[in-house]
């Protein structure tokens, strides 16, 4: 990796780590042993992890990774390339802080790691968000917004787009380290304007978001909507924050639930689920039932619930 960025610190955010919790409502700093550009990392084994893998996965691609460049996809907008002009991609199951790499083994065959070394940031990259990981082999690995970075054995030709959403885990590199998604494509969580309720969460097809008002949320969430109760309210599936829009990201976090083992997310702590009664984007059917369901806002309050 070049000098000019060898060295430089992965640019995060305070909103960013305002949203590293141990427990609803208690904010931590970044673990002791986290560090930034050049942050060691041992990946893990992956223990069966679908990496989305096909047979007859070509080799992977020869040559140093060069200067980056942005490039315009059609469907995905901007994205990161190599100096040939191949993607570059990210891996749902690694993390950005701190940086580590959960894909090694066949894995790393069919997505091979792309190698800091002799990197440099072309137009529109900005340096401050290139870095670097160490793996378990001891090589180090360029990273985008703290993402391990790499390419896919499919991709062969400049512009390929192959592994986009392979597995539903890898997804192509933005500039800013975040994963591409289609033109129009809706976040897995964002929020709209109802014309009786107000700005709503809303899930990735339009769904409204509710909340449960004999839930918890501190210390730590726990959801009293159990057994039959799941079968009218859904719960909403972990979202990565990468991948919402317009809500609160203090105390955005996932719990187990203990009844299926199910992970569910939390907007600000609380629960929150979709409506089956709701057949079509847009309807909000469930607001009120009960009086104990309500829609959710951007910062996880129930829409008109009674003051207790």
């Amino acid at each position: 990796m070049k000098t000019s960025w060898r060295t430089a610190s992965l640019v995060v955010s305070a909103a960013a780590v305002l949203t590293l919790t141990t427990a609803c409502g208690q904010d931590t700093p970044p673990p002791a042993d986290s560090q930034n550009v050049g942050a060691s990392a041992v990946p893990g084994d992956l223990g069966g992890i679908d990496t989305g893998a096909g047979e007859g996965a070509s080799t992977s691609p020869d040559g140093g990774t060069g200067e980056l460049a942005v490039a315009t996809n059609a469907k995905l907008g901007e994205l990161v390339t190599d100096e040939l002009g191949l993607t570059l991609y990210r891996f749902d199951q690694d993390t950005a802080e701190p940086p580590k790499s959960n894909c090694d083994g066949g894995c790393a065959e069919t997505w091979p790691p792309v190698l800091a070394d002799d990197v440099a940031a072309g137009k529109g990259i900005d340096e401050s968000l290139l870095g670097e990981v160490v793996r378990a082999d001891g090589t180090k690995q360029l990273t985008v917004g703290g993402w391990p970075a790499y390419r896919y054995v499919k991709d062969v030709n400049a512009g390929d787009v192959k592994g986009q959403a392979v597995g539903g885990k890898w997804f192509a590199l933005t500039p800013e380290g975040k994963k591409a998604q289609e033109v129009g494509e809706q976040p897995g969580l964002s929020t709209r304007k109802d014309p009786e309720l107000g700005e709503i969460v809303v899930d990735k097809d339009g769904r409204t978001v509710y909340r449960f008002m004999k839930d918890q949320a501190w210390p730590k969430p726990v959801s009293a909507c159990t057994g039959a109760c799941l079968e009218k309210w859904p719960v909403v599936a972990p979202v990565d924050i990468d991948d919402t829009k317009g809500i609160r990201k203090k105390n955005y976090m996932t719990f187990t639930r203990p009844d299926n083992k199910a992970a569910q997310q939390t907007i600000n702590c609380w629960p929150i689920y979709t409506f089956a009664g709701d057949k079509a984007a847009g309807d909000t059917n469930g607001q009120g039932v009960g009086g104990t369901w309500y829609a959710v806002r951007p910062d996880g309050e129930p829409v008109g619930a009674p003051e207790k």
